[in-house]
C-alpha cells in the first residue's frame, strides 16, 4: 500500500512536505487496518516535535515564569487541543481504519485525532526538518496560542488550593467505570472532599476525566 489517493493534495495544501508516500500512509493509518505499520512510532516522535515547537514559541513571545509556561505548554499540546487542530483541517477524512473502529466512531474520538495529527508532524519532521515542521505548527496553532487556552489556573490545582484553603483534607480522585474499546476508551472519574461532596466527570483519558471533575466541583461547591 503506497498510494495516498486524495490525501496527498490535502496534505500538501496545508503545507506538508509529501516525498514518501508510505512514510505518510504511515501517520494516517490505525492499528485496527491490520498493516504492519501504524501511526504510533511517528505519533511518539511527533509529541516531541510539537513540544518543543510549543516551548519555544512561548519562551519567545511570553514573559511568565516557568510554572505559568509550563501550564501554557500542558494546555497547547494536550490530545483534546490535538485533535481540536485535527478537526479543523479535516484530518477525520483521511484516517485510514479497519471497518469495526469506523463503525464505532474512532474517526471521530479524541484519542486517534490528536495521536494521528502528532503523527503527521513526525513524519514530516522526517520529510523536512524540524524549522519546516515548526512553520506548520505555528501556523495550524496560532489562534489557540493567541487566545485563553492554558492562561487560568487548572482545575485541579485550584481545586487543591480550595480544599487547603478552607481547611480540609485534599481531594481524592477515583476511577469508578473503564469502557469503550480502546481506540474510544471513556473514564469516569469521581473526586471526593471529605465532608464537603462529591463530582463525577467522564474523559477520553483518565487526567481529562480528573481535570473536568474538579472544574465540576469548583463550580458546585466553590
Amino acid at each position: 500500500m503506497s498510494d495516498l489517493g486524495e490525501s496527498r493534495a490535502w496534505l500538501e495544501r496545508i503545507g506538508f512536505t509529501v516525498t514518501d508516500p508510505a512514510l505518510w500512509l504511515e501517520a494516517l493509518t490505525h492499528g485496527s487496518t491490520g498493516a504492519a505499520r501504524d501511526y504510533q512510532r511517528l505519533e511518539f516522535l511527533g509529541d516531541r516535535v510539537l513540544g518543543l515547537a510549543i516551548a519555544e514559541w512561548l519562551y519567545r513571545r511570553e514573559d511568565g515564569a516557568e510554572g505559568e509556561l509550563a501550564q501554557r505548554l500542558n494546555a497547547l499540546v494536550s490530545r483534546a487541543t490535538c485533535a481540536a487542530i485535527a478537526r479543523k483541517i479535516g484530518l477525520s477524512d483521511h484516517v485510514r481504519l479497519g471497518k469495526q473502529a469506523r463503525d464505532d466512531g474512532a474517526n471521530t474520538s479524541d484519542n486517534v485525532l490528536g495521536d494521528v495529527m502528532e503523527a503527521l508532524l513526525g513524519a514530516n519532521f522526517l520529510e523536512s526538518s524540524f524549522s519546516a515542521t515548526r512553520e506548520i505548527v505555528h501556523d495550524l496553532w496560532e489562534d489557540t496560542v493567541s487566545g485563553l487556552a492554558g492562561r487560568s489556573k487548572h482545575p485541579k490545582s485550584a481545586l487543591q488550593e480550595w480544599a487547603a484553603g478552607n481547611r480540609r483534607k485534599p481531594p481524592e480522585y477515583e476511577v469508578i467505570d473503564r469502557s469503550g474499546p480502546d481506540h474510544a476508551i471513556r473514564f469516569t472519574v469521581k473526586v471526593r472532599v471529605y465532608k464537603v461532596g462529591e463530582v463525577e466527570a467522564t474523559a477520553s483519558s483518565k487526567q481529562d476525566a480528573e481535570t473536568e471533575a474538579a472544574r465540576l466541583f469548583m463550580e458546585k461547591f466553590g
